[in-house]
């Protein structure tokens, strides 16, 4: 058996390789071994994240996509949870999660007849789907409280903003530079356009 693992972590700041020795220690204790490890730092609400694709593209009928938890895998909403479920469907790939004892309960056993395969199967989806459920709701609680306790700052006054990112407005200037489009560029960084706006200001001044 063919084991992927997939370690993600949101930002920069986070350590993504965080769960490897747990992971590793998962598999020993089932007699299986982590062939590939595929980490980056991306979040989980979005869709585009290179190494999640590349271990898809990689991956072979059969094959195992390990994660920590359900929440590495998916923040998505509910369309793209779905397309992504499709991806990895298509692939014929397993994902295998620690938090979901159903996607690995059966991992070692011997091999169940077709009913009792099915059954798993579907219940296995159906909390796939609510965990991944789940984490999308975890992330929007997070948003909009965040969003609160700005608003408030703000209005006593005592609310200064996010320092910029500086990674994010290296790369706008990089593709500034390329010449690509203010929209392109919008969805590729994943920014406003306001924030492509003040890093052309920027660059025009140092010009």
């Amino acid at each position: 058996m063919f084991v992927r693992a997939y370690l993600r972590a949101s930002t920069d700041e986070q350590d993504a390789n965080r769960a490897r020795a747990e992971l590793e220690s998962f598999c020993v204790e089932r007699g299986l071994t982590v062939a590939s490890w595929y980490v980056e730092n991306e979040s989980g609400s979005k869709l585009a994240r290179p190494e999640l694709f590349r271990l898809l593209s990689d991956a072979r009928p059969g094959d195992v996509l390990l994660v920590e938890q359900v929440d590495r895998l998916s923040r998505l909403t509910e369309s793209d949870w779905e397309s992504l479920k499709a991806e990895i469907t298509a692939r014929k790939v397993r994902i295998v999660a620690q938090d979901l004892p159903t996607s690995w309960m059966m991992l070692t056993a011997t091999k169940p007849d077709d009913f009792t395969a099915r059954i798993f199967e579907a219940i296995n989806a159906m909390l796939l789907d609510m965990l991944a459920a789940v984490a999308r709701k975890d992330y929007e609680d997070r948003r909009r409280r965040q969003a609160q306790g700005q608003a408030k700052a703000k209005a006593e006054g005592k609310y200064k903003g996010r320092p910029a990112d500086q990674k994010q407005h290296r790369r706008i200037a990089g593709l500034l530079k390329d010449g690509m489009s203010w929209a392109a560029i919008m969805e590729e960084a994943e920014c406003s356009r306001t924030t492509v706006a003040a890093v052309a200001k920027a660059l025009k001044q140092a010009a």
